[in-house]
């Protein structure tokens, strides 16, 4: 096992340097290797769907919410809540509809747990291509926001479908009481372990125990959900939203960046993982087809693979051109309190309520639709026999056609996700972002001074007047090199950042010098001149020093 661990390690690794060369998305290339590597003699992995649930889902989805952005979700929320819940329940329904109707022997629960199942999409990868092709911030929220929270409406569906298709009682009123309470439980006991974690800042503020509580923090929001039969994904991504809007308020720097770097490690390792085994499951799912007819197979597959790549454009399309009354449009919004409409343009980072969604949009956001080790862990739930102890309908179908949806997404549309967005030239404008986030250094910068008039005033004792001078100095040189940067920036075109040559060879002037200090410090220490201990403490002052400079994308 550990050999095959490390194997799948080496595999990760390899694909994603692939990836980053080629262009081509990792989700779909490691899904491809687990299915070539299932096809191989040696030892194979099956998905158990208890631990994909609880050890790989929670995780994931913290690590996601955090990332996110509440404010963002909130301001786009209708159109989250239309494609994470209603979506989710109409892919089921109609999926549903469409085995009762055209396969034969199929039931109507069974079909829908299928719909379930297939219905929310898994954005990891759409999101990895959409971030790396610079897809405009309000398509990465909306993408974001379903993520997070469809997989609670797709697995409370689920449930009650299942249970209906074991042969209980099944009730609609009874149905939608469940999905209700289900839901904000969820809501409710994220909230609580939100801030029941907050009594806990002064320990956050020591890195490792800020490490030791992150982690902890996705399971328990996920056990304690499940213990109290709400649903615990909700719980996660409720509590991850919310802390992580506001630990920066509370959580040290120093604790901050060593979450951040272990939580990307959790994530590439995990995804690698889940993409390794969503591949080699394809011959046990394929082993179980062999008492169905090739025309039942067929029109299983359609069924499917159709309702899923159909109905969520159509969706997009209905929605967003419903009644103009019935939108909430950027230039109803008050945002000032004037009693006027606004006019200043969406950016996608003001607080104003976004409009429709343009035909480009509607296309990119249907095939970033992606389904992943979501949709098979909920169809590997479904139980192997009935209340009555006969076969649970069509569970080998099931799982069939689940796979081939996330197959046919995963890989067809991952394949194909990045070269649709250059054709339809979708893309941030990376100008304006940097214009914005100079903005906000210069404003900090601004504050910064300030600060340091007011203390300089209130004339301190144990404040040095030479080191407020000293420190005054160092801000108006950073705001001046701000201020420059946006005057550039304003002469520029709209779309990528420009390039300024003195700015670029400034940049490339400080990692030369930071780069000669490291050498001189690794020769103090081989002639002996410098302890190892305080190498490492020199080094961490400079990687410091350097992460400071921005790279391209922030710039």
């Amino acid at each position: 096992m550990l050999l095959l661990v490390l194997g799948g390690v080496a595999v990760i690794v390899g694909v994603r340097w692939v990836a980053e060369r080629t262009g081509l998305p990792a989700a779909a290339l490691l899904t491809l290797v687990g299915i070539a590597y299932a096809f191989l003699p040696g030892p194979n992995l099956t998905l158990q769907p208890d631990l994909v649930l609880t050890l790989v889902l929670p995780p994931l989805l913290y690590s996601a919410a955090l990332d996110s952005s509440l404010t963002a979700i909130r301001r786009n929320l209708r159109t989250v809540v239309s494609l994470s819940v209603l979506l989710v329940l109409a892919t089921a329904l109609l999926i549903g509809i469409g085995f009762d109707v055209f396969v034969p022997g199929a039931t109507l629960a069974a079909g829908i747990a299928l719909g379930a199942a297939v219905a929310p999409p898994d954005p990891v990868a759409a999101l990895a291509v959409g971030r790396k092709a610079g897809l405009p911030p309000r398509l990465i929220t909306l993408i974001q926001g379903e993520g997070l929270l469809n997989d609670a409406t797709a697995l409370t569906i689920l449930a009650v479908a299942v249970s209906a298709a074991r042969g209980n009682d099944f009730s609609a009123p009874a149905a939608l009481g469940q999905f209700l309470f289900a839901s904000v439980g969820g809501v409710a006991v994220g909230v609580a372990v939100a801030f029941g974690i907050r009594p806990l800042r002064r320990l956050r503020r020591d890195p490792l125990s800020s490490n030791a509580v992150s982690l902890a923090t996705p399971f328990v929001a996920y056990l304690l959900g499940e213990s109290l039969h709400v649903s615990g994904v909700l719980a996660v991504v409720v509590a991850g939203l919310i802390i992580g809007h506001t630990s920066p308020s509370w959580v040290s720097g120093a604790s901050r960046l060593q979450t951040d770097a272990v939580w990307r490690l959790v994530d590439f390792l995990l995804e690698g993982f889940v993409f390794l085994l969503i591949g080699q499951q394809l011959p046990n799912v394929i082993r179980g087809l062999g008492q169905y007819d090739t025309s039942t197979i067929v029109t299983a597959s359609l069924i499917t693979v159709g309702v899923v790549l159909l109905v969520r454009p159509l969706w997009l399309w209905l929605t967003e051109h419903l009644p103009q009354s019935l939108h909430t449009r950027l230039t109803d919004q008050d945002l000032d309190g004037d009693g006027e409409p606004d006019s200043a343009p969406h950016d996608g980072w003001t607080g104003a309520s976004p409009g429709r969604l343009t035909g480009r949009e509607i296309v990119v956001l249907s095939w970033a639709g992606t389904r992943g080790v979501i949709s098979l862990a909920a169809i590997f739930t479904l139980p192997m026999v009935t209340d009555d102890g006969s076969p649970f309908p069509d569970r080998n179908l099931l799982l069939f056609c689940a796979f081939l949806a996330v197959l046919v997404t995963l890989v067809g549309q991952g394949l194909t996700f990045a070269p649709l967005v250059r054709a339809l030239g979708l893309r941030a404008d990376q100008a304006d972002q940097a214009r914005l986030r100079n903005e906000a250094r210069a404003a900090s910068v601004e504050a910064a001074l300030a600060r340091l008039d007011d203390m300089e005033a209130e004339q301190h004792d144990d404040v040095d007047d030479r080191a407020i001078a000293g420190i005054r100095a160092q801000l108006r040189t950073r705001l001046a090199r701000y201020k420059r940067r946006l005057d550039f920036l304003d002469n520029a075109e709209a779309g990528e950042i420009p390039l300024s040559p003195e700015y670029e060879a400034a940049l490339r002037l400080r990692r030369s010098v930071i780069e000669a200090q490291r050498g001189e410090l690794l020769r103090w220490r081989d002639v002996g001149r410098l302890p190892d201990e305080s190498l490492r403490t020199l080094e961490r002052e400079l990687d410091h020093e350097e992460g400071l400079l921005p790279s391209r994308s922030t710039r």
